[in-house]
């Protein structure tokens, strides 16, 4: 039950690198070759007839592709499907050798910096994240076709391929950001720039992001719409100029900031990446919030590692996600991450405006990880150790509670404060007061026993100046109708 919450001591530092050392290694980890591309032979006659077929048979698939940028290049069907014979997802169609799927890889034979950056960013991850780190929510709360329709829309799947060359309708169609495609890369390029237009306006725009940032584990859509940022591009989207080559903000454009302005955008010297998370200095989303470090390798590839882990200096060897040992180029820390995102803000803040907006930030993890999620971690591990807790994920009332804690309403709070929104803010520390003290703290008492429950109760939560309201029962409470006239209401 541990590995789920995050509360094996002896683990907890080292968790996330064995979650993704498993998805790896079970992985294609070498990539396959690719059909060499060339400017000058872009637009083939094979390729056109193409889209005189699909013309017919799926017009709007092709009509999407004339008002690309791909069409303008004249880069047509065949330039991004070609597969050589021996390719695993290979198949003979109308008399050419394609591939159904264009993976980032295929992406990457023109957009070599794109795909560079992706490679080996959070987004990458996301399948590793609900195969390994929460499995038990699909495998005992869902079932395969629930995942297939479902988790694995957002995480990817791992695209398997029939003997036939055909693929397996269980994992395709699927643009899942983390989809681990038959040629061995990893990734979607088509999840935010929609196939067949692949247009940077749609994936500058919110909606590409909350399409799958969205619901309780990860509220921002309601955070984005709910906070200024969001108000001020609902009505200034005409201004937003979201076709722009660069798209630098204060320059192309200084409407409203959307989700790429702050995670992705260029922003004064600051250029545009493709890695999602490079400016992202908290976790926000585990049971105890940590700043973390971004360990990037000679190859490319990149580790987070949390602040409580050494930190590896420049040229050392370390294990990589993969079990594989690199040379590490780089780490940027979380200061540096953090100045990175002030720099975005910094084109339409001052900076003394940005860094109390970072430091009221600041306060609301701090506030969530010593009043919340540090008590509550370390009854759970208590809990367990003393065998209170069987290993099974979720056969509990406690777990579930426990993990809502954290994934749901602690993930809201801690949001919402980073991206703004006031309301959001409030609702996510307003449900997690109420759900630890009215339901936690109860199922404690009800599994541990009144007596030991108690007991861990006095030795975490009532010993903390954040809860010591609890050693004062008699205190009137005028809200709840005891104890009128007697004081003021809170």
């Amino acid at each position: 039950m541990w590995r789920y919450f995050n509360v094996k001591p002896s683990l907890q530092t080292s968790f996330p690198v064995l979650v993704l050392l498993v998805t790896l290694l079970s992985s294609t980890s070498v990539y396959a070759a690719k059909v060499t591309l060339d400017s000058s032979s872009w637009g083939s006659e094979e390729g056109k007839a193409c889209v005189d077929c699909h013309s017919k048979s799926s017009a709007g698939l092709t009509h999407q592709w004339k008002n690309s940028a791909h069409a303008l290049a004249n880069v047509n069907c065949l330039d991004c499907h070609q597969a050589y014979e021996d390719d695993v997802d290979a198949i003979e169609h109308e008399g050419s050798v394609i591939a159904t799927i264009v993976s980032p890889k295929d992406c990457g034979r023109c957009h070599v910096q794109e795909f560079k950056q992706q490679k080996g960013s959070v987004h990458t991850q996301a399948l590793s994240i609900i195969k390994n780190r929460m499995p038990a929510l699909s495998e005992h709360f869902g079932s395969p076709s629930i995942n297939d329709a479902g988790c694995a829309k957002c995480h990817g799947s791992e695209v398997k391929v029939r003997g036939d060359g055909t693929l397996d309708p269980a994992s395709w169609p699927n643009s899942g950001i983390g989809r681990i495609n038959p040629d061995g890369s990893v990734g979607s390029c088509s999840a935010c720039h929609g196939r067949h237009k692949f247009s940077k306006a749609q994936a500058r725009q919110p909606q590409a992001c909350i399409y799958c940032h969205s619901g309780p584990d990860s509220p921002d859509k309601s955070i984005y719409e709910s906070s200024k940022h969001g108000m001020m591009y609902e009505a200034n989207k005409a201004e937003m100029n979201l076709d722009s080559d660069q798209w630098m903000v204060g320059k192309d454009y200084s409407a409203a900031p959307t989700c790429v302005t702050c995670h992705m955008g260029a922003a004064g010297k600051m250029k545009s990446t493709h890695d999602v998370g490079m400016r992202d200095s908290w976790n926000l989303n585990s049971a105890v919030s940590e700043k973390q470090y971004l360990v990037i390798f000679e190859d490319g590839d990149k580790r987070e590692l949390s602040a409580s882990e050494p930190v590896p200096r420049r040229g050392e060897s370390i294990s990589k996600m993969d079990g594989s040992m690199a040379k590490v180029k780089a780490v940027a820390s979380p200061k540096r991450r953090r100045g990175a995102m002030s720099k975005v803000c910094l084109e339409c803040h001052s900076k003394g405006f940005a860094n109390n907006a970072m430091l009221q930030f600041d306060n609301v993890v701090e506030l969530y990880n010593e009043k919340y999620g540090k008590p509550a971690q370390a009854i759970m591990q208590e809990m367990y150790s003393d065998n209170l807790l069987t290993p099974l994920p979720f056969d509990e009332p406690l777990e579930v509670t426990y993990w809502n804690l954290f994934h749901a309403s602690g993930t809201m709070a801690r949001h919402g404060a980073a991206m703004g929104s006031p309301s959001m803010t409030w609702k996510g520390m307003s449900e997690l007061g109420s759900d630890f003290y009215g339901k936690f703290l109860a199922q404690i008492r009800e599994v541990a026993g009144k007596d030991k429950g108690e007991a861990l109760i006095k030795k975490h939560i009532n010993s903390s100046e954040h809860h010591d309201w609890l050693n004062h029962p008699g205190k009137a409470n005028p809200i709840l109708g005891f104890g009128q006239g007697k004081g003021n209401e809170d």
